[in-house]
């Protein structure tokens, strides 16, 4: 071969490596790749890492229904900034990417439909003294995270109206509002949805001027995603709007973070670091033995006694989990002001009360159902569930439940009801505070991770089951012989996730029609 022959194939062969080497990033459609890759960048509600192992939140959960959908796994990729994942859209190294503010749009970057949207605020510290509206910007500066839509949005203002902007890298929005909380910072500019949940952790923050301009929630594609991939993303958020679905995981995620007003947050975590360390144990040993997290009994019992082992309410409840003394007869709690006690005794009748839901009722809502029946009786809640079918909604599902439970105080309805008048308003109010407490508690106590009396009916580390199937009903020794009686296990599912050994178990005494409705209204 010729000198320069030889030269052109070397070229020609090198002219290849590089235009592979630049292909490879890209990857191919879902099913010839073998899943649907996903990039997010880890925020409150969206996409939570408690433990490093195991990702949950809206993003996530909507994310993997869509893959199912398409018949393949969801491979996860974490980010660390929203110029990285913004940058691995662009250049087709994901499918897709959530969430990226769509306005304005990122070049290379197409949307799906939005989601949902939220306003943008500045932020300070409550003791500040600062600025009422746009025209008080100038002249403070005002932190934001890199790439963030709040970013964008000051960027976007006229020259006049601008803040100073110091754009911070590597960091969250969380963190920020850290910042401002500690007085290391004076503004901060971030979304409404993370200032209402950083507002549970430092309550001293407080919204001062809202900024044009708003985060819209989407799902990011490449320019040149297969139309076959974009139209059928589009498809199921329709679908999941219509089914349900998207509302159903609002709520799981975001639906309680504005019930815990600054007093009651500044109380809770005050009493975290006091009066929690020598509960601790207690909480950790309804664990071992329920399976349930013992951040999620700790976080019942503050609500029920803000963790004073000798409360007593009018109605004769007493103790930390504030039970009645038929409820503490049947678990064998001798002594309801004992806390060691009282927290087994609560925990174990949670997790009967989860146990006697309808096989239809998965999780999360079949916690929260239970939350609520520990505070009204299963035999109100199930006249609750009557009421949602007669008026046309589904009673297995807590957002649609949680809308019919105060009715229960109307005469127009509990008169159709064998289980009488309820006050359902206050059971909406401890499902939706335990949900925000236990979600505090997580992000400050970490999970504990001692021997489980019974392994498989672990509710996991947050409240969706994500434990695998077991091929054997685990062992109820632990429970007393009243609990014991009459056990039968079942299997319900959240979509493949399973929590095994979900028990049925005596009903208390309640009647197995308490919640029937009555065929014509009787006045008491």
């Amino acid at each position: 071969m010729s000198p320069v022959r030889r030269r052109w194939h070397l070229w020609l062969g090198l002219a290849v490596a590089v235009l592979l080497a630049a292909a490879c990033g890209r990857i191919e459609a879902p099913q010839r790749e073998g899943a649907l890759v996903v990039a997010a960048f880890p925020e409150p509600g969206a996409i939570v890492l408690p433990d490093g192992t195991h990702a949950h939140g809206i993003a996530y959960d909507y994310l993997d229904g869509f893959a199912r959908q398409l018949g393949v796994p969801m491979r996860f990729i974490t980010v660390e900034s929203f110029e990285e994942l913004e940058l691995l859209v662009r250049e087709g190294r994901v499918h897709i990417g959530a969430f990226i503010n769509s306005t304005p749009a990122p070049k290379g970057v197409i949307f799906s439909k939005t989601l949902a949207s939220m306003p943008l605020w500045v932020v300070q510290h409550a003791d500040n003294v600062g600025p009422h509206a746009i025209s008080d910007l100038p002249g403070r500066t005002v932190h934001v995270a890199y790439g963030s839509p709040a970013a964008a949005a000051l960027q976007a203002m006229r020259a006049e109206q601008q803040p100073v902007i110091m754009e911070v890298r590597d960091t969250n929005q969380q963190d920020l509002l850290r910042l401002v909380a500690n007085r290391q910072v004076d503004y901060a500019a971030v979304d409404e949805l993370n200032m209402r949940v950083a507002a549970n952790f430092q309550p001293d923050l407080q919204p001062v001027v809202r900024l044009f301009g708003k985060r819209e929630f989407a799902f990011a594609f490449p320019e040149d995603i297969d139309p076959v991939l974009y139209e059928a993303m589009e498809k199921y958020i329709d679908e999941a709007s219509a089914n349900g679905t998207t509302q159903r995981l609002y709520d799981t995620y975001y639906g309680h973070i504005q019930r815990i007003g600054p007093a009651l947050a500044d109380a809770f975590l005050a009493d975290v670091k006091t009066l929690l360390p020598r509960l601790r144990v207690h909480f950790q040993r309804a664990q071992e033995r329920t399976g349930l997290d013992w951040r999620l009994v700790a976080a019942l019992a503050y609500q029920e006694s803000k963790w004073d082992a000798t409360a007593t309410s009018f109605t004769s409840v007493r103790g930390l989990m504030m039970l009645t003394e038929d409820t503490a007869d049947l678990l064998n709690v001798s002594n309801r002001l004992d806390a060691g006690e009282s927290i087994r005794g609560g925990a174990d009748y949670l997790l009967y009360l989860m146990g006697q839901l309808p096989e239809s009722v998965v999780l999360p809502d079949r916690l929260y159902m239970a939350l609520a029946a520990y505070n009204l009786g299963m035999g109100h809640l199930k006249g609750a569930r009557a009421i949602a079918l007669s008026e046309g909604k589904n009673a297995d599902v807590w957002v649609e439940l949680k809308q019919v439970l105060p009715l229960l105080s109307k005469p127009e309805y509990y008169q159709r009801l064998k289980s009488g008048r309820a006050r359902g308003g206050e059971a909406v109010i401890l499902v939706e505070n335990v949900r925000n407490l236990f979600g505090m508690l997580s992000r400050i106590e970490p999970p504990y991770e001692g021997p489980l009396a019974n392994p498989e009916i672990s509710v996991g580390r947050t409240m969706v089951a994500t434990i695998q199937p077991s091929t054997a009903p685990p062992p109820t020794e632990t429970l007393p012989a009243s609990l014991r009686q009459g056990t039968r296990w079942m299997l319900p599912t959240v979509g493949d996730l399973r929590l095994p050994g979900v028990r049925t178990l005596p009903n208390l005494g309640m009647g197995a029609n308490a919640g029937e409705v009555k065929p014509t209204p009787t006045r008491n």
